[in-house]
């Protein structure tokens, strides 16, 4: 228990240092106001990966051996993806593009660090093809990188993203406990202390935000730990732990099919049209409308860690079942569609003219 405070306190310690210091550093590291996914109405820090960084580091110091035998990899491997999200929190001008071959790249560092990769997905067709080791390398650093900028996608409110990361890492730990794997149970432990340092500055205020770098790192550690867990621990379905991951996967898999079914949208491109933001708009802010923005924002969080909570419980009661696994991620999909359809068309059926309507409530102004 010591270590595990001991990193909650180093880690809020350090995002507190951000906010108090922000008038040395703010010319670079202040995330504006202005931008159509924007909801914070002053200029915020957005560099809080560092105090995610300085967090994880003193977690590794003070692990066991063993612990720092998985830590450490984890780490090194990440430092593409946080370096290439800290320089766009910092400069504002490295692209998707890049920023997605950097998580990626952390993905194939991770493999030559560890000789791990995901070969046995339970699908008999995918894994003869995941027997052929270049394919496994690369099928693993696609889906590393899609996990780490699902994070970042999901980064909309205050303690919308570090809530996610304990709900799903959580079920990680806890789910290792089960099929005796406490090393990795510590890791996931580990991080999350880490995690709720910076979101006690994060929540519901939003003194500091995670930004690229801290999405970028926190989504790496958290997809690298749903393969390496299904890949030591024969007792573990991969479709656990990608249940898991449910929702960042989920909003990032439907952000990119709305937006290219939208004429004139790249599925790169930010818009207001995610679930988070309809939560917001249509519950959230009519049900406590004399509250500040702030707070507003602050309080959609908590109805979005249900939609990681519930996948997450789910696979943890049914880690070892390929067959209820499966049908809690058809679940998942049928609840997250549904609630969409229902925020945004005020209708339980989900459609294309679902998909496209969203487009008339983007505009740049500030809601």
């Amino acid at each position: 228990m010591p270590i595990y405070l001991s990193v909650f306190i180093v880690t809020l310690l350090a995002s507190v240092t951000l906010v108090v210091t922000q008038r040395w550093h703010g010319h670079f590291s202040m995330d504006g106001i202005e931008g159509v996914q924007k909801f914070h109405v002053t200029p915020t820090p957005r560099i809080g990966g560092v105090g995610i960084a300085v967090g994880l580091i003193v977690a590794w110091t003070l692990s066991t051996p063993d612990v720092r035998a998985i830590l450490g990899p984890m780490l090194l491997a990440g430092i593409p993806a946080f370096a290439f999200g800290l320089a766009e929190d910092v400069t504002k001008k490295v692209g998707v593009l890049p920023r997605l071959l950097a998580t990626m790249a952390s993905g194939l560092l991770a493999w030559y660090l560890t000789g791990i990769a995901m070969q046995d997905t339970g699908l008999p067709p995918l894994d003869w093809l995941l027997s052929f080791t270049p394919i496994a390398v690369l099928f693993t650093a696609f889906a590393v990188g899609g996990v780490a900028n699902a994070i970042n996608i999901i980064d909309g409110f205050n303690g919308l993203a570090a809530g996610s990361l304990v709900v799903m890492l959580g079920a990680m730990g806890l789910i290792a406990f089960n099929v005796g794997e406490p090393d990795i149970a510590a890791v996931c432990l580990l991080v999350c202390s880490c995690v709720l340092g910076f979101g006690a500055v994060n929540w519901p205020y939003g003194k500091v935000f995670l930004g690229d770098g801290g999405a970028y790192l926190l989504g790496f550690v958290l997809a690298w730990v749903a393969v390496i867990l299904p890949m030591r621990s024969s007792q573990v379905n991969a479709w656990a732990t990608m249940l898991v991951c449910a929702y960042p996967v989920l909003e990032v898999g439907f952000s990119v099919h709305r937006r290219r079914k939208r004429d004139g949208s790249h599925p790169g491109q930010p818009d207001k049209a995610h679930l988070h933001h309809f939560l917001h708009r249509r519950l959230v802010r009519p049900a406590v409308s004399r509250m500040s923005p702030t707070l507003q924002n602050g309080l959609t969080s908590p109805l979005c860690w249900l939609f990681a909570a519930l996948p997450s419980g789910w696979a943890v009661v049914f880690a070892r079942n390929t067959a209820m696994l499966a049908v809690g991620l058809g679940v998942a999909i049928f609840i997250y569609a549904a609630i969409y359809a229902r925020l945004t068309q005020f209708r339980w059926c989900l459609s294309a003219v679902t998909l496209k309507a969203p487009a008339k409530l983007q505009t740049p102004a500030r809601d």
